[in-house]
């Protein structure tokens, strides 16, 4: 069976139609393409990302709303990603289909996606200089993931190509009537192997690196890049989204962690989120600080402190989140921002745990119902705003904020890139 193939391949993105054809573009003129595309990358990618970066922000004036020249950004710091990349095929629907129903989509788009894709993008668009390491196969989807990254000025120079195999991918129903969406993953195959890690490519993945993230999957290949990163002295920043086969060991190794609302109450099995997040700081003594995003509450930080500059009294952590967000609740909605407690002693109820440090809530920015499309990709746009704000020397006061008004970007649009603000950002640029 023959397949037109889209004509502009070459030049620009194809038409929704052309897209899924993509699907079953013949295999020999995927190599012809893809060896074209990787020489380019390999030889002008790292001397334009800048650029390609502007070109991206004026692209979406419409989200960036301003004309203005960002301030000056880390553009030297280097941060890196291992995890996954797909390609999302994104269905907005009036509601969720009942079983054994049909029902049209109210749109159609296939995008980019994938945690480690979608949160370097996010870091990209701010000023940081970024780079991946992944697996994708040969084929339609595949090079579509690849040329959105190289979009953004994503080094994909170090991703591992399956010639023969399927590129990871996402079936997304977005629900207009619940603002939610519900995702269908489909692994890549051949799955990414241990031994295609080679000593050339963790040496030229990580040098120059400033920081190394992990969105918790792939996690034979990221052990064997946190130890390295370690040996070299890399701060590793790792998204703890749900329970994983080898996450656990991967924890060990993190001086920072973003967690989903649902991760430290399952990880540690406490019964309150002050208790697991106490827990979880104490279980893991190498982490700086611990995120946990609360989606439209916003979100809590608790960070470690030196036991020597801590205030002589001791705080109950339960009662101190709980006056944290009563606190936040009277805080403007239209403006994230962060309530503190200052660094004291914190205990638990249930156990004899302490912890130097403080409590921080943020607030997020509160979206019209109008102006809400489709919240994929949010805690990634987050986690790429905190990894700008690492490496940018923000504090807290401004790292949540930033976090909150670069997610509430992403759900502005359908997809987890389409929304995600750049520097040009007015909202963006007062926190840089």
């Amino acid at each position: 069976m023959s397949m037109k193939l889209c004509p502009k391949l070459a030049h620009e993105p194809c038409s929704k139609t052309a897209e899924i054809l993509l699907l079953s573009r013949p295999r020999e003129h995927l190599l012809i393409t893809r060896v074209r595309v990787r020489k380019a990358t390999t030889m002008a990618q790292q001397t334009t990302a800048q650029t390609l970066r502007g070109v991206s922000e004026e692209d979406r004036s419409e989200t960036t709303g301003s004309g203005k020249t960002p301030p000056a950004g880390p553009q030297e710091r280097v941060v890196v990603g291992c995890g996954g990349a797909a390609l999302d095929f994104l269905a907005s629907v009036e509601s969720f289909p009942r079983p054994d129903e049909k029902m049209r989509t109210t749109e159609l788009q296939v995008k980019g996606g994938g945690n480690v894709g979608n949160a370097l993008t996010a870091a990209s668009r701010l000023g940081l200089n970024t780079r991946i390491f992944t697996k994708v196969a040969n084929d339609g989807p595949g090079k579509q993931i690849l040329d959105e990254l190289q979009g953004d000025g994503i080094d994909t120079s170090n991703v591992v190509i399956a010639e023969v195999g399927i590129s990871p991918f996402t079936y997304v129903i977005v629900d207009k009537e619940t603002s939610t969406r519900t995702c269908i993953h489909t692994p890549g195959s051949p799955p990414l192997e241990p031994q295609e890690l080679t000593p050339t490519t963790i040496n030229a993945f990580l040098t120059g690196a400033h920081l190394v993230y992990f969105d918790g999957r792939l996690t034979d290949t990221a052990l064997i890049l946190a130890k390295e990163a370690t040996e070299r002295h890399l701060p590793i920043l790792v998204d703890a989204e749900r329970k994983r086969e080898g996450l656990d060991n991967l924890l060990t190794f993190a001086d920072y962690i973003v967690a989903s609302a649902k991760f430290p109450l399952s990880w540690t099995e406490e019964p309150t989120l002050a208790e697991a997040l106490l827990t979880m700081m104490v279980r893991l003594p190498r982490a700086k600080f611990l995120i946990v995003t609360l989606g439209a509450s916003g979100c809590v930080m608790l960070e470690r402190h030196s036991s020597d500059v801590a205030e002589s009294k001791t705080q109950n952590l339960e009662m101190l989140l709980e006056t944290l967000l009563k606190e936040a609740e009277g805080l403007n909605p239209s403006q994230p921002s962060v309530v503190s407690s200052k660094v004291v002693k914190l205990t638990s109820n249930s156990s004899k745990r302490t912890l130097t440090g403080r409590l921080l809530v943020g607030t997020a920015e509160a979206i019209p119902s109008a102006e809400l499309v489709d919240t994929t990709g949010a805690g990634d746009a987050f986690i790429g705003a905190v990894m700008y704000s690492l490496l940018a020397g923000l504090g807290p006061e401004k790292m949540l904020p930033l976090g909150a008004i670069v997610a509430a970007g992403s759900c502005r649009a359908l997809g987890a890139r389409t929304g995600v603000p750049g520097r040009l950002d007015t909202k963006v640029a007062a926190f840089l």
